[in-house]
């Protein structure tokens, strides 16, 4: 059987993917900071505990892979980036990786990264599809797109077979033990509903997010694994395609939430922007995925209605006599 080791098992995106990689006979690694539980599945899995700013552990972590998906993200995510460490994470471990790979003989593995949408930056049109250029605004984005480039270098220089899925606004609940729970938009605003705090946009609540469910993210990840060889050596931009406004977002999460506890629904207020905001935060993201969806067949399923449900009745549902946070 082929070994899959998922790099970033315990993040948000990195259990989803290891919960549905671990429903397939395979071989499956994974690898993460902290130990994780083995989720339920056919799957022969092992759980590796390393901290892959080491290269030695990194490379004892995917030795004999035939695939490595690579979810890595800094503590904190986007909103460390600036400091040494985030890059370390976010960039130096790619770097590390297509070393350690090319430091060995054999077939070249697979590896599947996950990008971000916002790489491209202020988007210049709707939808994007990706073949804009791009011109990363933060350093979260400025690091993503460096580590992506590094990987195609490396497919070029035939030292791996890299594929980047550029994610955008992904959302929903995380049912595995140990792992991070969603710190994105919608969950936020969930949380912040389930404390009777109002919820504010900035600017007027016009401004639409593409937003997939976590589970259709990681079924975007297992489709590339099944399929790879027409997307080895690109970028591929994985979305919704419809956009939806964060007013009617909000609004929706304030309404699930009320229904669950039985209180009133929390107002959604529009304020002005602070002055720090990055300009990406005030655009319009919409996505068109059709040249990944063509090669793959993949499709999200998980409306934003259900996911929003999902979401609120996850973070509702006590455990161990406590809500989740």
């Amino acid at each position: 059987m082929k070994l899959i080791t998922v790099l970033g098992a315990s993040g948000f995106v990195g259990s989803a993917v290891t919960r549905a990689l671990a429903r397939q006979p395979i071989r499956l690694r994974a690898v993460a900071r902290r130990s994780v539980t083995p989720p339920p599945g056919p799957a022969e899995t092992t759980v590796v505990a390393a901290d892959l700013t080491d290269r030695a552990a990194l490379a004892d972590a995917v030795a004999g892979s035939d695939a490595i998906v690579y979810l890595l993200l800094a503590d904190g995510g986007w909103r460390v980036a600036e400091t040494e460490e985030a890059e370390r994470v976010n960039l130096g471990v790619m770097r590390d990786l297509v070393d350690v790979i090319g430091a060995v003989s054999g077939k070249p593995p697979l590896v599947i990264y996950g990008g971000a949408a916002s790489q491209v930056g202020v988007p210049p049109r709707e939808p994007i599809d990706g073949s804009e250029t791009d011109e990363p605004g933060t350093p979260y984005d400025k690091q993503k797109l460096a580590a992506e480039q590094v990987l195609k270098k490396a497919t070029a220089d035939g030292l791996v077979r890299g594929i980047s899925l550029r994610l955008p606004t992904v959302f929903g609940e995380n049912p595995a033990e140990g792992a991070n729970p969603d710190r994105g938009v919608v969950s936020a605003m969930a949380r912040r509903a389930l404390d009777g705090q109002d919820l504010t946009i900035w600017g007027d609540g016009t401004v639409r997010r593409d937003l997939v469910h976590v589970e259709d993210i990681a079924a975007a990840f297992t489709a590339a694994l099944a399929a790879p060889d027409a997307l080895v050596g690109g970028h591929w931009l994985l979305g919704a395609g419809r956009g939806d406004q964060l007013a009617d977002v909000f609004r929706l999460v304030a309404k699930e939430m009320a229904d669950h506890t039985g209180r009133a629904p929390v107002d959604v207020t529009c304020v002005e922007p602070p002055s720090h905001a990055p300009a990406t935060d005030l655009r319009s993201v919409t996505i068109d995925s059709t040249p990944f969806r063509a090669i793959t067949g993949w499709r999200p399923e998980i409306s934003l209605p259900e996911g929003v449900r999902r979401t609120v009745a996850a973070l509702t549902t006590p455990v161990h006599g406590k809500a989740r946070t």
